[in-house]
């Protein structure tokens, strides 16, 4: 997002904690048109960027639009652009990032509409993990027993890898497939898959492959593994999408798409 820059900084409001020179930080405002606004905030002992722009919002800049939930590294709705790199601000610490002139960049998530300032529209995310059958449809009732699945199966050890995504986008906005061609499902609507495929009691195995077999599918990933390597969870969803590769290619071998 290349755009003139608005200045807010008020050493007054804003003052340095101890002797340490305060932060510089770029928020970034508006849509997606905007500006980078710069203010200056007091340095503090493991201080996170979440951190930081809830101090902007409360101490300097009340209009500013951001999300957050649990601030310990468990809803990723926090998740935001700081330096370039998508990442969850709470768990990312100012010692992490900060430059050597006491500089760091915020902007909303890559690859989605901006709503404001730092909030992004997660529906078109969201939309592709229905689109790629990302919900499981099994044929057991409340009346029914527990499902038996053996631990120690290669489809329950599949599944398992992948199971703990909760949906954060930092996969999707790494993602420079997604970027160039906005239809493509993306890493987290077919990591979801991967694991709907490999569990035995799903019911609509072909319906799913055939939704991540088309143009916007696994095989448009160019296996670069920004997903896997900005991943806050340490999940492999390039590893997925290259089982589901394989699986569509046997699919195809035996007609069953």
């Amino acid at each position: 997002m290349d755009a003139p820059t608005i200045d807010r900084m008020d050493s007054s409001t804003s003052p340095c904690s101890g002797s340490e020179a305060p932060l510089k930080v770029s928020v970034w405002r508006g849509r997606a048109v905007g500006a980078f606004s710069h203010y200056e905030v007091p340095r503090q002992a493991s201080q996170t960027v979440l951190d930081v722009i809830t101090f902007i919002q409360r101490r300097l800049e009340p209009s500013l639009g951001y999300r957050f939930s649990c601030r310990v590294g468990m809803c990723g709705s926090c998740a935001m652009t700081v330096n370039g790199k998508a990442r969850w601000t709470c768990r990312t610490h100012v010692s992490r990032v900060v430059d050597g002139q006491g500089a760091i960049q915020v902007a909303p998530l890559a690859n989605l509409p901006v709503v404001k300032d730092l909030v992004t529209d997660m529906s078109v995310f969201f939309d592709k993990w229905a689109a790629a059958k990302g919900q499981f449809k099994g044929t057991g009732t409340r009346d029914d027993g527990f499902a038996q699945v053996a631990p120690d199966s290669p489809a329950r050890a599949a599944a398992n890898a992948g199971i703990e995504c909760i949906g954060c986008a930092v996969c999707y906005a790494s993602c420079d497939v997604v970027g160039w061609r906005p239809d493509y499902l993306g890493p987290a609507a077919m990591n979801r898959a991967w694991t709907l495929v490999n569990d035995v009691r799903d019911v609509q195995q072909r319906e799913r492959l055939r939704a991540v077999a088309g143009d916007a599918g696994c095989h448009s990933c160019h296996t670069q593994g920004s997903c896997t390597e900005h991943c806050p969870k340490h999940l492999t969803p390039t590893l997925s999408i290259a089982g589901l590769k394989r699986m569509v290619g046997k699919a195809a071998v035996r007609g069953q798409l």
